[in-house]
């Protein structure tokens, strides 16, 4: 209780105080400059403050080789579902911006085109849905 009241504190602290320093450093020249170094400070402050207070408890092995092992793929099943969920998201909006704007710029050359140039955006969207599928079937 006291570790996560000591790291509220210094978190408060290190958004705060660069803050200030930059609102009243602001007069002077150098007052950016002031405020970012206070910050980089602030951060890997409570940075390592957090690594000591939070990893400085005992170690303990696992109780059961089986129940580690069954923890450990749990828990890929849920790293490769978020992957490919993530991926195919940024694959689909790279793909859309592309094909939507092409989409726009051939709509104002010729408006008949317009139902070609849906199909063009739609297919590049689905990208981000075969993703979403990909990951319900790791999970289920």
């Amino acid at each position: 209780m006291l570790t996560k009241i000591i790291l509220v504190a210094i978190l408060i602290c290190s958004i705060i105080v660069p803050f200030g320093v930059f609102l009243f450093g602001k007069k002077k020249q150098g007052g950016f400059k002031a405020a970012l170094g206070f910050n980089a400070f602030f951060f890997f402050g409570t940075l390592v403050v957090a690594d000591i207070l939070l990893f400085s408890g005992n170690v303990q092995a696992a109780s059961d080789g089986a129940t580690a092992a069954a923890a450990s793929a749990e828990g890929w099943r849920y790293l490769a579902a978020a992957l490919s969920t993530g991926l195919s998201c940024i694959g689909a909006g790279i793909a859309v911006a592309s094909a939507a704007s092409a989409a726009l710029g051939a709509l104002s050359e010729d408006s008949s085109i317009m139902g070609k140039a849906l199909i063009f955006v739609a297919l590049a969207e689905s990208i981000a849905l075969y993703g979403l599928l990909i990951s319900f079937s790791i999970l289920g």
